[in-house]
């Protein structure tokens, strides 16, 4: 229960830096594009393949999601991701 607990936290944090990352100047367009698609894909009600479709279903959201956010990371400097985190984490 506390992996689980400590996993959700994680989450909740990373998303946050990723929310600032979003607003900040030195954060290319390309890269927030790529970031609120991954937000946009996990909210919309659709999926590319549909959930009903056993294991294919929700692997997709599994894939799509994480492959767009590390790339939208591999695009923003590092200066600004660790500076994204640092505040998240000093707000916690």
């Amino acid at each position: 229960m506390k992996r689980l607990k400590s996993i959700g936290m994680t989450l909740k944090r990373e998303l946050k830096a990723y929310r600032r990352m979003l607003g900040h100047p030195r954060t290319p367009r390309r890269a927030k594009l790529l970031l609120a698609l991954a937000v946009g894909y996990l909210l919309l009600p659709f999926d590319l393949i549909p959930d009903f479709i056993l294991l294919v279903g929700q692997l997709d959201d599994m894939i799509i999601v994480p492959a767009l956010v590390l790339a939208a990371l591999k695009m923003i400097p590092k200066e600004v991701i660790e500076e994204c985190r640092r505040t998240t984490k000093d707000e916690s």
